[in-house]
């Protein structure tokens, strides 16, 4: 994959998709590039498709990733908050059942796209779209690796029994929401089904410590290992 691009290398676009009879809507950005090359799907926190997930899916673009972020409020009308109730709402709204299908809409999605390697796509999450990076590859088998940050991990543990591709679960230890069984209960059933995944756990750092728009949790050294950390997965599963 070629190395490092700057921003003005980039190409950027709103994209629509069917998904169920809703049309879904992504933010998509790639390096302006010919030749095929792996996709990472990033999935929104609780606030919406937010301008810090865009960011996110340009610093996977400017590592030669096509990266596409789907609006998985798309079904709620695109919404975008601050408000972490009106977030909290959202969320409770969207049946996990169809943030799955719209999931699997983008798959579908890039696969018909030109610049995509359809057998090299990964997924990551924050928060919310971590439940979703975890539970994606356990629903189909084309997802190759799975970066999960701080996400639910499913009770009881059985669909991870179809856990299809290995992961990288990244977790705060003052996660308030996460909590530290919720991780070992992970590790256990990783081990049980004899999974291939990773986790690593950040001491002092709480839920949503890579949000660097959120100054009370923002924790620049942890997000930054955990950056470089996530780049170093995916390049080792999708090259």
């Amino acid at each position: 994959m070629a190395e490092t691009v700057s921003d003005r290398d980039l190409k950027e676009r709103m994209v629509q998709y069917p998904s169920d009879g809703v049309t879904v809507r992504a933010y998509a950005v790639a390096p302006a590039v010919k030749e095929r090359r792996p996709a990472i799907i990033i999935v929104q926190e609780w606030w919406g498709l937010n301008d810090h997930i865009k960011d996110i899916a340009r610093r996977y673009a400017k590592e030669g990733y096509v990266a596409i972020a789907p609006d998985l409020y798309s079904r709620l009308g695109n919404r975008v908050t601050t408000d972490a109730n009106e977030a909290g709402k959202l969320m409770n709204t969207l049946q996990q059942q169809d943030g799955l299908k719209d999931l699997q809409a983008t798959i579908a999605y890039l696969k018909t796209t030109p610049e995509v390697d359809p057998a090299r796509i990964g997924v990551t999450g924050f928060c919310m779209g971590g439940s979703y990076a975890l539970m994606l590859p356990c629903t189909t088998g084309e997802i190759k690796a799975a970066v999960p940050f701080y996400g639910q991990v499913p009770n009881p543990d059985t669909p991870l029994q179809k856990l299809a591709c290995p992961i990288l679960y990244i977790y705060g230890e003052e996660d308030g929401w996460i909590t530290k069984a919720d991780v070992q209960r992970l590790a256990a059933a990783l081990k049980k089904y004899g999974k291939s995944g990773e986790i690593k756990t950040y001491p002092g750092a709480s839920h949503a410590f890579f949000n660097d728009t959120r100054k009370e949790v923002y924790k620049p050294a942890e997000a930054k290992d955990a950056w470089t950390r996530a780049v170093a997965f995916f390049k080792q599963h999708l090259g």
